[in-house]
């Protein structure tokens, strides 16, 4: 593997900052890191030839992070969906369903579109659900599994197994999931066991007991207001502990907890703390959200993600996660330099920390995922969304003077 040497770029302390990368990892970072030594023969490096980039003053950031996303749903890249669907969560998920299986909707063609933009964007690491339902069987599943191995040299992929329609109403779906972690699906996902199962004690025993045979984490998604979803996550703690699952569940949207008074959502938080309990937000402009700041003091990790990006539940989202954090700091009121460093950090080092993502990071030893924008400091490359000049995914050169390559 070639050797690349990153010169001249910004740190996000606005320090000057070099990289050399070797073997797909951080070999050395630094300022003013003495070069790489050319070998006896002349031929620079003593392993190969060696990639030099000149930043130019390019403010560097570790790859992004997208902790949430639906590669299999989306229409990237296809003509307009026009979408006539009602407003309730029940409406959009029949809605979906019967689009996909009526128009042949190939869900390994869409996640590949929609993961490589990523990429060209700056994303070196991602989870996406994929629908496992009655109606499609693991059909979904194969298409995104196709997409993961397409790109895993370069895109390090999470795969969630998510009964997007719901569980103890549809006969089979436990086994297919059963049958998707088996074929490899990282993680199970759940939905709603009060709002959409209506019986959330054997919602969530079924899985507990799944995600116990399998030995894999869960990533349930909440949307249940107030008290209700307070008695999901009263009902989760209790398993975690049973089982010994802390610091495997990450809970998505988790609506309910921005519905909270203060004194009330810092005792739960500390709860889920404890628990190493992991949340991710949207940060959707018309629902409450989990409150930030309460998470942070807590050490409870937030991270962001986009949810779908251009479906039939939604014509909005990209595949930009620096869009993503400049939606995080409109929604929680981040205007400072310093708070919009939050916005960044929930893209990048807090979703690594809720996904489980090993080896991340701008320091020795990492895995090589790295951004070069075209900004002085974090606030500036998220509200101008900063071209990316160079995007460098576990040592390879994706996009090279902000062409992807």
């Amino acid at each position: 593997m070639t050797t690349l040497e990153i010169r001249n770029a910004r740190g996000l302390d606005g320090s000057p900052v070099d990289v050399r990368v070797e073997q797909g990892k951080i070999a050395a970072i630094g300022s003013a890191l003495p070069p790489y030594p050319a070998a006896a023969d002349g031929v620079d490096g003593a392993d190969g030839a060696v990639h030099r980039i000149d930043a130019g003053g390019a403010l560097l950031m570790p790859g992004f992070v997208e902790s949430h996303t639906h590669l299999d749903k989306t229409t990237w890249g296809m003509p307009w969906y026009v979408n006539e669907c009602g407003s309730r969560l029940i409406d959009r998920i029949d809605n979906e369903r019967a689009w996909r299986a009526a128009s042949g909707h190939d869900a390994g063609a869409a996640s590949l579109a929609l993961g490589r933009a990523f990429l060209a964007a700056g994303t070196t690491r991602l989870r996406t659900h994929v629908d496992i339902d009655t109606d499609a069987g693991l059909r979904h599943l194969d298409g995104v599994l196709a997409t993961r191995e397409t790109l895993a040299d370069r895109l390090d992929m999470q795969i969630v197994a998510f009964p997007q329609s719901g569980v103890l109403d549809r006969a089979g779906t436990v086994e297919l999931l059963d049958a998707s972690l088996a074929r490899g699906a990282d993680v199970l996902g759940w939905l709603d066991p009060c709002a959409i199962d209506r019986d959330p004690k054997a919602s969530l025993d079924a899985m507990f007991s799944l995600a116990d045979k399998h030995g894999c984490p869960v990533d349930i998604h909440l949307h249940e207001p107030g008290e209700m979803g307070v008695f999901s996550f009263e009902l989760m703690l209790e398993r975690i502990a049973a089982l010994g699952m802390q610091g495997k569940v990450v809970v998505s949207h988790a609506f309910c907890l921005g519905e909270l008074d203060a004194a009330r959502a810092d005792a739960l938080l500390a709860r889920l703390a404890d628990a190493g309990v992991a949340l991710i937000t949207t940060a959707p402009p018309s629902r409450i959200v989990p409150p930030l700041m309460a998470c942070r003091r807590a050490g409870v990790p937030l991270a962001g993600g986009n949810d779908g990006i251009r479906d039939t539940w939604t014509p909005y989202g990209s595949p930009d996660m620096l869009e993503r954090a400049m939606m995080i700091g409109l929604r929680y009121n981040l205007r400072r330099d310093d708070e919009l460093d939050i916005a960044l950090d929930c893209v990048t080092h807090q979703g690594a920390r809720a996904c489980w993502f090993e080896d991340y990071g701008l320091h020795v030893g990492a895995r090589a995922d790295l951004v070069l924008a075209d900004a002085r400091n974090a606030a500036q490359a998220i509200v101008t969304r900063a071209p990316r000049r160079w995007v460098v995914a576990n040592g390879y050169v994706v996009v090279s003077e902000g062409v992807a390559v």
